[in-house]
This record gives C-alpha cells, structure tokens and sequence, in this order.
C-alpha cells in the first residue's frame, strides 16, 4: 500500500473592511496563509482580479510550487548521480487563460531552471535528468497541464 502524506494550511481571509462581501467592490482579497510552525504568507488576488501587488497570489505560488518540486527533485536525482550541481537558479513562468464564464485555468507552465555543475562532462548528464525530475515531482503530477522544462547547464 503506498504512503500517504497528509498536509495542513489555514486560510484567513482578512479583507473585510466593515461591510463584508455587500459589494463587490467592498471588500479587499487580502488573506493569511497559515502552516503550524512556518512563517505566515500575506495573500490577495491577482491585481487584475481586485488584488494587492504587494502580496502573493495562488497563480503564482502554483507556478512557485511547481518550479521548487522540480528543483528538489532535480537536486535529488544529481546527487544520485554523481552529478555536483553548485547552483541553480529557476525563472518559472506559467500562462493562464480567463474563461467565458468567467472562471479560468493554466494552459502551460514553463521551468528556466539555470544550473552551473563542477565539471563539464556532468553536463550533458545533468540536462537528461531535468525529465525525470519532472516525471516524478508530486505537483506536476497533480496538474492537468504540461510543465515543460527549458534548462540552461554551465560550469
């Protein structure tokens, strides 16, 4: 049987200004992401959708969660490999489209992971594992879109 793992996080939201949700425009999209013993995480919406720009939104902590799966993943698979990565650095960026109804989904979601190795021939080995990592990292396999990966090697 496999094992599961079970992960808890609280939602705060903290934007009533006095009149609650009686217009749209009443209220702010400003909450608190709270995970025992961790650093809370203010949040809003995207600015598009009435939100903060100062704080995080979920589009962009999904695209955070599926670049840092990758990179941990990834790291793992290099240490098993012989494969010293010294650094890595990932500009992940993901597109999402707004329905008719409203509503919206992620189309794609692209990983620019820049990673620099001790030695040159761990190169064309470290490039190769960057498909297993994204086989088995937990968030792309719970997404229904593709999660490319488009990673620039160097010593």
């Amino acid at each position: 049987m496999p094992t599961a793992h079970h992960y808890q996080a609280t939602t705060i939201w903290t934007g009533n200004k006095g009149t609650g949700t009686k217009s749209y425009s009443a209220y702010e999209r400003s909450y608190r992401l709270i995970i025992q013993g961790k650093p809370a995480i203010s949040g809003s919406s995207d600015p598009a959708f009435r939100g903060d720009n100062t704080k995080h939104n979920p589009e962009e902590l999904l695209v955070s969660a599926l670049s840092s799966c990758h990179m941990l993943w990834y790291l793992h698979l290099c240490a098993e490999a012989g494969v010293i990565v010294t650094e890595y650095t990932d500009t992940a960026r993901g597109t999402m489209v707004e329905t008719a109804d409203g509503g919206g989904h992620f189309t794609v979601v692209n990983l620019h992971p820049v990673v620099t190795v001790a030695e040159q021939p761990m190169i064309e080995k470290a490039n190769a594992l960057h498909k297993k990592a994204n086989e088995l990292c937990f968030v792309a396999n719970s997404v229904n879109f593709p999660v490319n990966h488009h990673p620039v090697t160097k010593t």
